[in-house]
């Protein structure tokens, strides 16, 4: 398994690498972000082995399972998915990252934790760029720079860019690269309205579509069934 894992990774990579190439970006550019939910700690074990070091998890009771204590300084944890208030104080204290904020009183919550541990967490908004009512994520451009102002003055965060899930492929590619093109939209547009000194991340593309979200201009792309294969639990 160690292997398959490790083989997959680098088959990701290379295909990151030829997209980006395909659009005259430099692979170095983009964040391959491993998505381990559902994976029990051995298969972690085996990535890391493999030389995975940046992960992606979308609960908090599988990151307390998996990554708590961390294994390693040199390794990135990434929150992707809804992040729960209440579970605010463990996802300040394992993960790198959260890219999943959609709301001023999510926000707060994480400043406040990230201060009273010294820490400054790295952030990435999520816009709902599908229009799904399944789907988390801030709707509107004019709620994205309302949350901006908002966290202009909040310690403990560093803004590093947006995210988001675009529709599924199925519906065709036309969809998935306007909701990219959107996300890549916004993420232009905040950088010329605010002082965002780190907007660099636009964290877009999953195991099915990540090339056309390379195309499109993602910096950071989440792929788990692609290097782990089928979940093994729910």
């Amino acid at each position: 398994m160690m292997n398959n894992i490790a083989g997959n990774y680098s088959r990701i990579q290379e295909r990151i690498m030829n997209a980006a190439h395909r659009c005259g970006r430099q692979p170095e550019e983009i964040t391959l972000v491993a998505v381990s939910k559902t994976h029990g700690p051995d298969l972690i074990q085996e990535a890391l082995s493999g030389g995975v070091r940046v992960f992606g998890e979308n609960r908090v009771q599988e990151i307390l399972q998996k990554f708590d204590p961390p294994p390693g300084p040199d390794v990135e944890l990434h929150m992707i998915g809804h992040l729960q208030s209440n579970k605010v104080k463990d996802a300040v204290r394992l993960c790198s990252w959260i890219q999943s904020v959609d709301s001023e009183k999510l926000l707060k919550k994480i400043s406040s934790r990230a201060e009273s541990l010294g820490k400054t967490m790295d952030i990435c908004i999520e816009m709902n760029t599908s229009g799904q009512e399944s789907k988390f994520g801030l709707r509107t451009t004019e709620e994205l720079f309302a949350l901006l102002e908002t966290a202009a003055g909040l310690p403990g965060i560093r803004l590093r860019g947006l995210m988001t899930i675009g529709p599924l492929l199925s519906e065709g590619e036309a969809p998935v690269r306007r909701a990219f093109a959107s996300l890549r939209n916004d993420f232009e547009e905040s950088a010329r309205r605010f002082q965002l000194p780190h907007w660099d991340s636009l964290s877009m593309g999953m195991s099915n579509d990540f090339e056309i979200a390379v195309e499109e201009g993602s910096t950071m792309v989440r792929v788990g069934s692609a290097i782990f294969g089928s979940r093994e639990y729910r």
